[in-house]
């Protein structure tokens, strides 16, 4: 069974990010970036299929500048087996993204397609359904177990009201959340095997695909800062606080 495993580049987690001047987007010149957290969970899920006999290969793709291979080798030191680099400079929205996808998954044919829930800097949560969308390919979104049995997927996913447990045929989508691994730190080894590994550069065009984007980004803000907190010594104190300062009461 072949695995795709999409993933992207975003800014570090432990990073603060900054807003441009002229407030059109975010300012990543010379910021750390890594792989999306939730993507690094899709990748380990993948490896460890593997390493369990159920998967024969994991291919990571990435879209964006020349910067994500460093993405893809990330990827690859964790046991991914190959990548596929889609290159442009063009900021897309998540539907081009999976219009993209699908045309690799035309190409590659995978059973099974395994996306972070979300990526940490727009947290747009759609890439995986509108592939599912458009490639017709049944979907189990925010996994937190996933059993492959044959032609069959069980996917236990997270609700508001607990959990579902959903099961279906492959080919097909899933999402993961937080809670379905823990990722392993990539060795030394493995980081330079990393190196090695075959990875492919194909642009938009190479996979025929027109993208148009509907949607325009009027402006970008940092968030207002909130006050810091303070101490009371008392109940009274507090309550003095809100009555008189906060005026909530």
């Amino acid at each position: 069974m072949k695995i795709l495993v999409p993933v992207k580049r975003v800014v570090d987690a432990n990073v603060k990010v900054r807003v441009k001047a002229d407030n059109t987007s975010v300012d990543t010149t010379n910021l750390k970036m890594a792989l999306n957290p939730f993507c690094e969970i899709a990748v380990e899920e993948a490896v460890r299929l593997k390493e369990s006999g159920v998967a024969t290969e994991v291919i990571v793709v990435s879209v964006g500048a020349k910067a994500v291979q460093e993405q893809l080798r990330t990827a690859m030191a964790l046991g991914a087996d190959r990548a596929i680099h889609i290159e442009t400079d063009e900021e897309l929205v998540p539907l081009s993204i999976a219009k993209l996808l699908k045309a690799v998954q035309e190409k590659e044919q995978a059973q099974l397609i395994i996306f972070g829930k979300q990526s940490i800097d727009g947290d747009n949560n759609q890439t995986g359904q509108m592939l599912a969308a458009l490639t017709d390919m049944p979907q189990a979104t925010f996994a937190s177990e996933v059993k492959v049995d044959g032609d069959m997927i069980t996917v236990t996913r997270e609700i508001d009201g607990g959990l579902q447990t959903l099961k279906m045929p492959l080919p097909a989508i899933v999402t993961v959340d937080l809670r379905l691994n823990e990722p392993r730190y990539a060795s030394l080894p493995n980081i330079m095997k990393a190196k090695r590994k075959p990875l492919d550069i194909m642009t938009v065009a190479d996979l025929g695909v027109s993208l148009k984007t509907h949607q325009t980004v009027i402006s970008v803000t940092p968030p207002v800062e909130r006050k810091a907190g303070i101490m009371v010594s008392s109940v009274e104190a507090l309550v003095d606080k809100l009555k008189n300062e906060a005026k909530v009461i």
